[in-house]
């Protein structure tokens, strides 16, 4: 059956970087494009970015743009989300999720709802 698995979440303080994992199986990762998104406490889900089956990728939120980077290995079934200059406000639940579709205009995305989900993996930004 489809799953996708995230790993890599942890704690860290301010300025530190985090490579959160999102490795699949049960289908074929190449024609799927795949969001992250995440969810703060007492805040509602947002996307965070997204990539395509060829690799295009943007990002959702202004916010985390020149910081946050994601990119996919098919061969390894995994998609990535590099995370850099991390701040207290990325703290949340990060999941990602498969058979979307996306819309990238001027390296903005945005994502239909996924039918997939993540179980997710927390991130905590914190001094």
């Amino acid at each position: 059956q489809v799953q996708l698995v995230e790993s890599g979440g942890g704690s860290v303080q301010p300025g530190e970087s985090l490579t959160l994992s999102c490795t699949t199986s049960g289908f074929r990762l190449d024609y799927y494009a795949i969001g992250w998104f995440r969810q703060a406490p007492g805040k509602a889900r947002e996307g965070v970015s997204c990539i395509s089956r060829s690799g295009d990728s943007a990002y959702c939120t202004d916010s985390v743009k020149g910081r946050f980077t994601i990119f996919r290995d098919n061969a390894k079934n995994t998609v990535y989300l590099q995370m850099n200059s991390l701040k207290p406000e990325d703290t949340a639940v990060y999941y990602c999720a498969a058979d979307l579709r996306i819309t990238i205009i001027q390296n903005m995305c945005t994502m239909t709802e996924p039918t997939h989900w993540g179980q997710g993996t927390q991130v905590t930004v914190s001094s």
